[in-house]
């Protein structure tokens, strides 16, 4: 190891692998990780992460700091070699998890110095995970090694085709340039099946991902839906209740991280309510103050929340600055899984439900209240509505508070996948109209549709016409389908609707 010759280097670590020696798995381990050094008299050392140095023949703390230490050099190669080394050595480890990480090892080096301690583990192992993985990492040597005959790469090609994996389709395209015409043959055969079988991963990754999307502008847009729906106000300033209830996150977060940190995986689950209260509060206050002077008047609405939009925008970059504010991910939202090849983060996955719940919430009340019942009554015919009794400037105010907290609520899911800024509601407020447009206009069944069906539509467009070109894509879809229904997917119905 004492030497800048790569090939003595990796001599050096297949001389330890076979050595069975304790002390072989953390000089590897140290040499991975950058911290093996070797001084001019070709003593060898392990540096600590708190600075101290041991000795690696030893395993013993060293006395003195080494002389000019230098560190143990790496090339591609010699990666490969110390992959497999490690592997090796950790086929036998009593961590289940240590052990399949190590099979996987041994598959992508194809190491065929491992192939002893694979059988050795393989004739040890009893759980069946573990034992297919070290299955294919005899396979991946085995197709490689000279004393194997032509019959036996055969099976180890299809042992290793079952993979399905990039790593499987890696190793036959080196079967196909450099084995006989029968492996060639087996490891085409092998390899088109494995990339069918990809291609359908990834159109199921793309379709996972488009239902995340799709999620994101449903919680974003369903708010919206309502107020443009039963009011038929086009309400610029949406966008900035969604900011609110992300910054109210922040808030909520920065209060648990410095007061009581044990709480902190709670923030979530308690700046739901208080985001939709701060944000209906403020759709409130806008339509008491602002809006209901305008009702009539689209082209004033419209501008008047615009102008509201830029003064909430203002008003949070002078309390919190202009720069990004760190919102933190519980623990239940941090890391991922695999699904039957398909990777699902936790993060997406909540949000989806999150959404879904949300939408099945709003569901009940619009169907099963009495304030649904009147709501949905002033959408299909406002006039009427107000003959029977019902308040409908009340309604409005409740209406919108609604529409807005909703949005308060979507930015504290948007706060987990997104910067929280003054800026952030900019980013989904076009998104949000193009939705509930395309779905119908105040329908809650055609914005779940719409904003899901976008979502997919915007992940397989844009591999292929990039993320700009696909938005324009779409709204240029939006704009034709428009013209040949005006009222979306899902067309409200009732007497003042349809005149």
């Amino acid at each position: 190891m004492a030497t800048e010759q790569f090939a003595q280097i990796e001599a050096g670590i297949a001389d330890l692998t076979a050595s069975g020696s304790p002390l072989a798995l953390p000089a590897l381990e140290a040499l991975a990780d950058g911290r093996l050094y070797y001084s001019p008299d070709k003593s060898v050392f392990i540096k600590q992460a708190d600075g101290r140095w041991i000795d690696a023949r030893t395993g013993a703390a060293s006395a003195a700091d080494p002389a000019s230490p230098k560190p143990v050099r790496l090339n591609n190669r010699v990666r490969r070699a110390l992959e497999a080394a490690l592997g090796s050595l950790s086929l036998m480890n009593p961590d289940p998890a240590k052990r399949l990480a190590a099979a996987e090892a041994v598959v992508k080096s194809r190491d065929a110095a491992a192939l002893p301690a694979v059988e050795a583990a393989l004739a040890k192992e009893t759980d069946p995970r573990i034992r297919k993985a070290l299955s294919q990492a005899k396979a991946a040597t085995t197709i490689f090694l000279d004393t194997a005959t032509e019959s036996e790469k055969v099976a180890a090609i299809e042992t290793v085709a079952g993979r399905g994996d990039q790593d499987a389709l890696n190793l036959l395209g080196a079967v196909r340039e450099r084995g006989t015409p029968i492996l060639k043959l087996a490891a085409e055969t092998a390899s088109a099946g494995i990339e069918r079988r990809l291609a359908l991963l990834n159109g199921l990754q793309n379709v996972w991902y488009g239902l995340s999307l799709g999620s994101v502008l449903l919680l974003a847009a369903i708010g919206l839906a309502i107020t443009f729906g039963v009011m038929g106000v086009i309400n610029m300033a949406h966008g900035e209740m969604v900011m609110l209830g992300a910054y109210t996150t922040f808030l909520v977060q920065e209060f648990l991280r410095t007061r009581y940190p044990a709480l902190f995986d709670l923030s979530l689950p308690i700046a739901i309510p208080l985001a939709f209260l701060v944000a209906g509060a403020v759709g409130v206050a806008l339509e008491r103050g602002v809006i209901r002077f305008l009702y009539g008047r689209p082209l004033e609405t419209l501008l008047a929340t615009w102008g509201v939009s830029l003064i909430l925008q203002q008003t949070v970059r002078t309390l919190f600055g202009a720069n990004n504010r760190e919102v933190g991910a519980p623990s239940y939202m941090a890391g991922s899984f695999d699904f039957f090849g398909l990777t699902v983060t936790h993060g997406r996955l909540w949000i989806v439900v999150f959404a879904m719940a949300v939408f099945a919430c709003l569901l009940f009340v619009l169907k099963a209240t009495s304030f649904g019942l009147k709501m949905r009554a002033v959408t299909q015919n406002r006039r009427m509505a107000s003959c029977m009794g019902i308040r409908t400037p009340w309604l409005d105010a409740m209406t919108f508070g609604l529409g807005s907290g909703i949005a308060g609520i979507a930015g504290v899911a948007l706060s987990q996948i997104d910067n929280v800024s003054p800026n952030l509601g900019q980013s989904y407020i076009v998104d949000s109209f193009m939705v509930v447009v395309f779905g119908g206009v105040g329908n809650l069944w055609g914005t779940l549709v719409a904003a899901l069906t976008l979502g997919i539509a915007n992940k397989f467009l844009e591999p292929v016409a990039g993320a700009v070109l696909g938005k324009i894509a779409l709204l240029v879809f939006i704009i034709l389908f428009i013209q040949k229904r005006p009222r979306g997917l899902f067309a409200q119905k009732g007497r003042a609707v349809e005149a």
